[in-house]
C-alpha cells in the first residue's frame, strides 16, 4: 500500500528506496524528489525483525518506518483505541475447547477531518453487513479569551489621548481589527509601549 500511495502521489519515478545495514540493523532510506528545490528529501528510519524471515520482515518493516515519517499512514493512529465485534454480529464456531470465528472484515467507510485525523469508521463482514460504527467526539471549543473591561478600554483611550497615537496604529502593530480582540497581554504590551511615549506635546510622562 506505501509503495501504490508513493507511486500515485510522486509518480513511480518520483520517489526511490534504498537499504543499509548499521551495526547490524537495516535501515530503510526513502526519498522524494523535490521539483522546487531540485534536490532529494530524505527520510530514514529502523527495522525490527519479525520471527520468521526475519532479513525480509526487517527490510518490510523499516520501509513502512520511512513512509511514516514521510507522513504515509499517520492517520492510522488516530483509530479508535479498541474496536470491539460484538458475538451476536459474527459466526461462533466452537474448536475443541475454544471458541472462534471465520468471519472475515474490511473498512466499509472512512471519514476525517481536517487534520487529517479519522472522525468516523464503519466496518463490515463479508456480507456487507455492519459489524461496528464509530464516529468522533466533537472537540470541545477553547473558551474564548476575554475582552477588555470598561476600565481597560477607558485608560487605554487616555493614554492614546495623552500620546496622540492612532487607534489604528496599535491595532495594525498587532495585527487586531478591533479593540475588543486584545488579549490581556497584548493589552499589558500595549499600555508600557504607550506609558514609555511621550506627551503629544513632547512632554514626557
Amino acid at each position: 500500500m506505501d509503495q501504490r500511495i508513493l507511486d500515485e502521489t510522486f509518480t513511480p519515478l518520483g520517489w526511490q528506496r534504498t537499504h543499509q545495514s548499521i551495526d547490524g540493523n537495516l535501515y530503510c532510506t526513502v526519498s522524494i524528489w523535490d521539483e522546487d528545490k531540485k534536490q532529494w528529501i530524505a527520510k530514514q528510519d529502523v527495522g525490527t525483525a519479525g520471527y520468521t524471515e526475519q532479513e525480509k520482515s526487517q527490510a518490510s518493516d523499516s520501509f513502512k518506518r520511512a513512509c511514516f515519517n514521510i507522513g504515509i499512514g499517520r492517520e492510522l493512529y488516530t483509530a479508535p483505541d479498541f474496536i470491539w465485534v460484538t458475538a451476536d454480529k459474527v459466526k461462533i464456531q466452537e474448536r475443541g475447547n475454544k471458541l472462534t470465528t471465520y468471519d472475515r472484515f474490511h473498512v466499509q467507510s472512512i471519514e476525517y477531518n481536517d487534520q487529517r485525523e479519522i472522525s468516523a469508521l464503519v466496518i463490515a463482514n463479508s456480507w456487507d453487513k455492519v459489524v461496528y460504527s464509530w464516529i468522533a467526539k466533537a472537540a470541545v471549543p477553547k473558551p474564548a479569551e476575554p475582552s477588555l473591561s470598561k476600565t481597560q478600554m477607558n485608560n487605554l483611550q487616555k493614554e492614546l489621548a495623552r500620546t496622540g497615537v492612532a487607534l489604528e496604529t496599535v491595532l495594525n502593530r498587532y495585527h487586531l481589527n478591533r479593540p475588543e480582540e486584545m488579549s490581556p497581554d497584548t493589552y499589558k504590551q500595549a499600555m508600557s509601549s504607550l506609558k514609555k511615549t511621550q506627551t503629544k506635546n513632547g512632554t514626557a510622562a
